[in-house]
Parts: C-alpha cells; structure tokens; sequence
C-alpha cells in the first residue's frame, strides 16, 4: 500500500483550490467599501446637527478631510485603503458630535448654577428680617 500525502485525489483537488481562491482574493481589490462610506457620511451629517461646526471645527474638519480621502481611494480601487479611511472618518465625526454636545451640556450646567445662584440669593434676601 502506497503513502500518499492526501488522503484522497478529491481533497487534495479541494485544497489546491482553496489555495487559489485564497491568492485570488488577496489579489482582487474586493468589494468596494460602501457601507463605510455610508456610515462616514451619516455621522458627518448627525455631527453637524449637534453644532460641530462651531463646536468642535479641528475634528469635523478631520472627519471630512478623511471622508474625501477615503472617497478618492474608492474612485482608484483601493478598497482597503477607502475602508480604514472612511472608518477613520466615522470616528472622528462621532467625537465631534461628542465633544459638541459636551460642550452645550457644560453650557447647560453653568446656566444652571447661575440660576440656582440667583434664586439662593433671592431666597436669603427674602428671609432677612
């Protein structure tokens, strides 16, 4: 009885072709990243409602600077590429979303005490004899 390395002729014809496939997509750009992009340009767009123009303009400019460059590589192919770059953009513009509605919350909270502060003041006005 002869030794071969593959148990049988179908799985070693299975095997060569997984090899194969497995270089084919490695050489293929893949599928073009529209999801990312999708997902990038949303969170600008939701950014930008939560005032992050004014509020957070170093990041959005980040996120749509990342946005464009991820939509260049897209146009040449380079899905890898355009997918990080449009990852990349998703989070810069959740940050600016974030940071502009921490900055209207600490807003918020000063108004608050000044409020409270005033109304403190009127009340101990008011108890003094």
């Amino acid at each position: 009885m002869t030794h071969h390395p593959f148990p049988s002729p179908v799985l070693a014809a299975l095997s060569i072709l997984s090899v194969m496939l497995l270089l084919g997509a490695c050489a293929s750009p893949g599928a073009p990243p529209v999801a990312e992009l999708t997902t990038a340009r949303t969170s600008i767009v939701q950014a930008e409602s939560a005032g992050a123009v004014q509020l957070a303009p170093v990041e959005m400019l980040s996120a749509r600077g990342k946005l464009a460059q991820a939509e260049a590589a897209a146009r040449t192919e380079k899905y890898a590429q355009a997918r990080n770059l449009a990852t990349e953009a998703t989070v810069d513009a959740e940050l600016a979303e974030r940071k502009s509605r921490a900055v209207k919350a600490t807003k918020a909270v000063e108004e608050l005490a000044l409020g409270n502060a005033a109304l403190e003041e009127e009340i101990a006005r008011k108890a003094r004899p």
